[in-house]
């Protein structure tokens, strides 16, 4: 469980600058680890759905499994992944770097607020600074992010020195295509369901509570009763405490979702893994007699809101502590206001080099209201 002490911050909606999502394919590079015919095949599909440049496509020879040691990472990741950006004259121009499911997922080190353990992406979301800098960064903790908070500023390099990643993955290949061709359905419409775990003003529900404030009324599905909100139709936007919610017993909140729609909730590990659980398994079960875990965990996966139709989301694979997670407030109303997925998750994440994933499709965007 995430720690529960933070501001609240409440920014008027003036504020909230329209920017179009005027990314292009020129701006992606695709990284596929050749020893996975999963994450070829991911590779793939999205280059040829999203029109990518084949010098945009990096291919890695790496590990197959989600955990991968530091060294392992620095030499068949980040090196092979800096080489591709430079020898092919790409270190400006890219700006967004999608990982495929096959490529690892963690780095497993030292947990607590000084952690060399971190996700495979946050590690790369430092590339573009390490290459500049000619030296990899500093491991212990989290770096602060130069984009956080940049609701009305466009993202450039060399002003923002980061790559924004993003993940394709779910629990099989159809999963991903799925996600992948919802992303190309994206529009502006639907509900932003905002669902805080009580009425007080403990913890993240401030953030949560700001975020409806920065939405349109009428799009807007606000809860702030100790029970979940279950069986909404039309979704195009989720924020929660997800399984940290004591009331919530389903492992599935029964959405309809709509096409480009994006999730985020405060649970610590919900980017743990992406095999699939039995069909039994409900997170939320008990931490110290371990009941209910799956994957090292009692606590709900992101991969789940995938399965059941999200677009994309957020997620860590380690304990990030409530500070470092998204901040709804920041991240839903850049979507609603027409910021692609990337920068709009990006844009909400205080640190890099972290626990952080994002998944989905970095160019997927409602447009504007």
């Amino acid at each position: 469980m995430v720690p529960r002490t933070m501001l609240r911050l409440i920014l008027p909606a003036c504020l909230l600058v329209p920017l179009s999502a005027g990314a292009t394919p020129e701006q992606v590079l695709v990284v596929v680890n050749d020893h996975s015919p999963l994450s070829v095949s991911i590779g793939e599909y999205y280059a040829q759905r999203r029109h990518i440049p084949p010098g945009n496509v990096c291919h890695l020879k790496a590990s197959v499994k989600e955990d991968i040691p530091r060294q392992d990472y620095d030499r068949d990741i980040a090196r092979a992944v800096g080489d591709c950006l430079t020898r092919r004259g790409l270190r400006e121009t890219v700006h967004y770097i999608v990982t495929t499911a096959g490529v690892p997922l963690r780095i497993p080190g030292t947990g607590g607020v000084n952690a060399t353990g971190a996700s495979v992406d946050g590690e790369l979301t430092l590339l573009y600074s390490d290459l500049a800098g000619g030296r990899p960064h500093a491991l212990p903790g989290g770096i602060p992010n130069p984009f956080f908070g940049k609701r009305d500023v466009p993202f450039s390099h060399p002003r923002f020195p980061m790559y924004m990643v993003t993940r394709l993955a779910a629990y099989d290949l159809a999963g991903v295509k799925a996600m992948i061709d919802r992303s190309l359905q994206a529009s502006n419409r639907g509900k932003f369901i905002i669902d805080l775990s009580d009425s007080s003003d403990a913890g993240g529900n401030g953030w949560l509570r700001n975020a409806a404030i920065l939405l349109p009324k009428d799009r807007v599905v606000l809860d702030e009763t100790t029970k979940p909100v279950y069986d909404q139709a039309n979704v195009i936007g989720q924020a929660s405490w997800g399984s940290n919610d004591a009331s919530r017993k389903r492992r599935f909140p029964g959405f309809h979702w709509l096409p480009g729609g994006i999730v985020t909730e405060y649970v610590s590990t919900n980017g743990r893994t992406f095999a699939r659980p039995p069909e039994s398994w409900v997170p939320g079960g008990d931490w110290i007699l371990r009941i209910g875990w799956f994957g090292g965990s009692p606590q709900s996966l992101v991969a789940d809101s995938i399965l059941e139709g999200a677009t994309g989301g957020s997620g860590h694979v380690y304990e990030p502590y409530l500070t470092f997670t998204p901040r709804p407030d920041f991240l839903l109303p850049a979507y609603y206001r027409g910021r692609n997925l990337a920068e709009s998750f990006y844009l909400a994440i205080p640190a890099l080099s972290w626990q952080n994933i994002v998944i989905g499709d970095p160019l997927c965007s409602l447009g504007k209201p």
